[in-house]
């Protein structure tokens, strides 16, 4: 079976496996993991930023930066499309007590003018605007890469405002790698970012809260309150050190095989796909209904050998990791071909 649901599903290599045997251990509720210290040092460094806190989930990464930026009844603006919209649970209503003004636009992006448009008077009739959140890269927009310009541009509107900014850049190695454009480069753009390591990095748990040094110490007492603390999680900061280190660069392979999958996709009769649109490791594409619904298909390509996940009643997506090699994506062609030819 090759599974392409999600790039969440890799497992750890048997030298991530041995690097975590070997970690140095303490407890980092009390502060002295020695092996989660370096981590959080390492990732702030790459990233440009004083400090960072490893945290369990990208979601609780998300919601923690949201929380130790906003006070109940602000307002978060973020794109309609945003992971913390559609995929943390409605978590920025329930543990930060604020609201969100959804933005518009293709693909995951909007413009500057659209956050002047967005901010909210201040007097009390209103919610106030507190926080700004730009996905990079954006799932829903099929692993889309923000301009640096554009990117630059909305953060630049944001602070014009008084905005702290919020980078969810659970991908944003694959935007890094496909780009060009350094972490850092990016990240200085942002008050905080939220990284993950177990997406295409392949660790099998663990992102990071990253920004100034008086933001992650307040994170650090939500994560506590969010339940996140863990003990010896050394153990999860030595697989994604070791990702940090052996699998950055190979993120290209991934992006590589997932051209050639939606290249291969575009010339079948039953899907719609610009190949165009894949600049990283995530295929979006979409099926004629005279084919059925893509959770119809998706059951046939499984029967097939492929796993890919329905996301709409047209829309598949298909998602390239460390355990699909190019042999993986020759035969998830071929039981693509037999099911959608």
């Amino acid at each position: 079976m090759v599974d392409l649901r999600s790039d969440t599903i890799t497992m750890p290599t048997p030298a991530m496996r041995d690097a975590m045997q070997r970690a140095e251990l303490g407890d980092d509720v009390l502060g002295d993991d020695p092996t989660v210290i370096s981590l959080q040092e390492k990732i702030a460094g790459m990233l440009g930023k004083d400090a960072a806190l490893f945290v369990p989930s990208g979601t609780m990464g998300n919601q923690l930066a949201i929380r130790a930026q906003v006070e109940p009844g602000d307002e978060v603006i973020a794109h309609e499309d945003s992971h913390i919209i559609h995929y943390e649970g409605g978590a920025p209503a329930a543990l930060s007590g604020c609201s969100i003004l959804p933005l518009r636009g293709p693909r995951g992006f909007f413009e500057e003018s659209q956050v002047h448009a967005a901010i909210r008077p201040t007097e009390c009739h209103f919610a106030q605007s507190r926080l700004l959140v730009v996905e990079n890269t954006c799932n829903r927009g099929g692993g889309s890469i923000w301009p640096l310009e554009q990117l630059a541009g909305v953060a630049r509107a944001g602070r014009e405002h008084g905005l702290r900014i919020h980078l969810d850049g659970a991908r944003l190695f694959n935007a890094s790698v496909a780009s060009g454009v350094a972490l850092a480069t990016y990240a200085e753009h942002f008050d905080t970012i939220s990284i993950c390591f177990s997406k295409g990095l392949g660790a099998p748990v663990g992102s990071a809260l990253v920004g100034d040094a008086e933001t992650v110490r307040r994170a650090h007492r939500f994560r506590k309150l969010f339940g996140g603390a863990m003990r010896q999680s050394g153990l999860l900061a030595a697989a994604a050190a070791y990702a940090l280190d052996a699998h950055l660069d190979r993120l290209a392979d991934d992006h590589v095989n997932a051209m050639r999958l939606a290249t291969a996709l575009a010339g079948m009769p039953a899907v719609r796909l610009d190949p165009a649109t894949v600049e990283t490791n995530i295929v979006f594409f979409d099926i004629d209904s005279e084919w059925g619904t893509a959770a119809d298909v998706a059951e046939r390509l499984a029967r097939a050998g492929v796993r890919m996940m329905a996301l709409g009643p047209q829309r598949l997506r298909a998602v390239t990791h460390l355990d699909v090699d190019s042999a993986g994506i020759d035969k998830a062609i071929a039981c693509c071909r037999q099911v959608l030819s």
